[in-house]
């Protein structure tokens, strides 16, 4: 079941406070929930960005746009209730609602922009306008990705304008930036081009060399393709080298068969397989070459602290 945007579930929200009273935040995401007839793991689910579950965070932007726009008001802290002016729309389409709500942050936004002072109106005071099904937080995740999406082709386009030789010394180091071979001093080596035996690369898991992890590396065109014979020979290489664990590594893709081929090995060969995308975004993530340009800090307030202070009676 999709998750409704938030500018759809403000009309449920007026509906819910006109039926039940005032409501804390939370005490919403369950009758919602059952509104819109979401699952468990629908509920749970999470950005991408990990910044929390997109439902919830809807809810909250709902409440914010209600309460800006004069509908809902807070008695107190994290409690909300309707205002007379919400009676007029829970009868009314939800568009109508979603007209009104706009067109009151739109002059929200006009007023704050006529009292501030031109440096101020460059620093951004058009935020307070509403988008059309979209919370900020939705914007900023979706702004990040394309971010990321553009460092990601940068990167693979750079690998592929170096060596082979350089490809596979890049995975060596990331499979190390990544954690694998722990404090083994020089854990990762490339093996020797002229007698690899399959293997481009290998990471040792202790100090004595009893464990191991063997490495395939392909710096194929990003519109190719490794096929199932490819990983079956690298299989095989594993097999010479009396080993159960490898991680076949390329800047392209793999065909289903492939894919497939590795996941029915059922344990008895640990094969990983890591395409261009994923490469690029472990090489992101985990900063490989790569260096922070920009920092946005986002805070939201300590429920501990401020819950701590007496209310006013």
């Amino acid at each position: 079941m999709p998750i409704p945007k938030y500018n759809e579930i403000m009309i449920h929200i007026l509906r819910y406070l006109n039926a039940h009273g005032e409501q804390q935040f939370r005490q919403l995401e369950a009758p919602l929930a059952i509104e819109f007839n979401l699952s468990d793991e629908d509920i749970s689910r999470e950005y991408d960005s990990g910044n929390g579950t997109i439902f919830l965070d809807r809810i909250s932007w709902a409440l914010s746009y209600l309460t800006n726009s004069g509908l809902i008001e807070r008695p107190r802290r994290g409690v909300y209730k309707n205002t007379d002016k919400a009676e007029a729309f829970l009868k009314q389409p939800t568009e109508e609602l979603q007209r009104f709500v706009k067109n009151q942050m739109a002059v929200r936004a006009a007023e704050k922009k006529s009292s501030e002072s031109t440096t101020d109106e460059l620093s951004g005071s058009s935020n307070q306008l509403m988008p059309d099904d979209q919370t900020p937080q939705e914007m900023l995740d979706g702004a990040n990705q394309s971010i990321r999406q553009s460092a990601y082709d940068q990167i693979l386009d750079t690998i592929l304008s170096k060596t082979p030789t350089e490809f596979e010394n890049l995975v060596v180091k990331l499979l190390e930036r990544m954690g694998y071979g722990g404090q083994v001093k020089n854990a990762g080596t490339v093996t020797q081009a002229s007698n690899d035996g399959g293997i481009d690369g290998i990471i040792k898991e202790d100090v004595l060399g009893l464990g191991k992890i063997h490495i395939q590396a392909k710096r194929y065109a990003r519109n190719n393709t490794v096929g199932r014979e490819e990983v079956q020979k690298f299989v095989g290489a594993l097999a010479v080298a009396q080993s159960n664990k490898g991680v076949f590594i390329t800047t392209s893709c793999y065909s289903k068969g492939a894919v497939e081929y590795a996941q029915s090995l059922n344990g008895s060969t640990n094969l990983v397989l890591i395409s261009g995308e994923q490469l690029a975004k472990y090489i992101y993530d985990y900063s490989l070459g790569m260096q922070t340009k920009h920092q946005i800090e986002i805070k939201e307030m300590d429920s501990d602290f401020w819950d701590g202070m007496q209310n006013e009676i």
